[in-house]
């Protein structure tokens, strides 16, 4: 007889949330292959501090070399990974340290030069299957319920409680961003009214000017007393 759990409800509950709350980004497509290839750019946000694993399953295609690279578009435009000819399943684990900007996954396919003139230029493609796991996603809960005999729904629970802490500091990183905002446009505001100030007071001082000016070439001219 086959065990029947005994908390199906809030099981079946806390999967649906995840399934809701975790977002999933994966993609396939062809890239062509080029004797000097432009860089195709997959990107994704991730925050400071977000763990991001990527997992790129790359197609055989016969005479090319295809490159990875993993950045960011913060100012910094720090570099994580970098290699060179990259074939099969690879996994590839970064740490995110831009608090601003997203990260790129970036594949550039080399064309051989042999392979360019056996075929006489014809264009040549493989494919990439790449998945992207950010933050709570990026987790192996599998691993962690071995590790700490957990039970289903207590990972399940973990998982919840991974997604939760991600929102959390979502929320607490979109609240930095609007202090920030704010805290400029208190500053703009400030220039703005400081230089209307000095603009009106200039204007002032040129109508006295302009008036006691006046009086006294009319006082040369006799026309007032």
């Amino acid at each position: 007889m086959l065990p029947v759990s005994r908390h199906p409800l809030p099981t079946l509950l806390l999967t649906t949330l995840l399934l809701l709350l975790t977002p999933v980004y994966a993609i396939k497509f062809e890239i062509q292959a080029h004797r000097y290839p432009p860089s195709k750019c997959i990107w994704n946000t991730a925050h400071l501090g977000a763990l991001v694993i990527v997992t790129a399953n790359v197609g055989p295609g016969e005479g090319q070399r295809l490159d990875i690279e993993i950045v960011d578009s913060g100012p910094e435009k720090n570099v994580y990974l970098s290699k060179r000819n990259i074939k099969g399943e690879s996994r590839f684990a970064i740490t995110a340290h831009s608090e601003e900007g997203d990260v790129g996954v970036c594949f550039k396919n080399y064309l051989d030069i042999g392979e360019w003139t056996a075929h006489g230029g014809k264009p040549k493609t493989r494919v990439i299957d790449l998945d992207v796991d950010i933050g709570a996603d990026a987790v192996d809960y599998n691993a962690i319920a071995n590790q700490e005999s957990l039970s289903a729904l207590e990972t399940e629970m973990r998982k919840l409680e991974g997604v939760v802490k991600e929102i959390v500091d979502e929320m607490g990183y979109l609240k930095s961003r609007e202090e920030r905002f704010q805290a400029t446009n208190m500053s703009t505001n400030s220039r703005v009214q400081s230089f209307a100030v000095f603009m009106l007071a200039s204007l002032v001082a040129v109508g006295v000017w302009q008036v006691f000016h006046l009086r006294a070439f009319f006082k040369r001219k006799y026309l007032i007393d």
